[in-house]
């Protein structure tokens, strides 16, 4: 979950699975952090809603290890 100050820079980044607070420096996260934010559409219960949160690393490698088929991955030359 984040947290935004009046500039709209990040000013605190929660993860939503353990609680663990992620190191924050000048509104630029320092450590890993998967973001994800998605709206529902049709067919679902959750139509019209929009779902965002974020986990810690440690949170996200348990996640997937809970999944039948792992997620694809691939290597990128350039880090943004």
């Amino acid at each position: 979950m984040r947290k935004y100050n009046a500039k709209n820079e990040v000013q605190k980044v929660t993860c939503n699975m353990c609680g663990k607070e992620l190191k924050i420096e000048n509104g630029i996260v320092k450590e890993g952090v998967f973001g994800s934010e998605y709206l529902w559409n049709y067919f679902s219960d959750k139509d019209g809603e929009i779902y965002s949160f974020d986990l810690c690393e440690e949170c996200y490698d348990k996640l997937v290890k809970q999944f039948k088929i792992r997620p694809e991955i691939k290597e990128t030359t350039e880090l943004i």
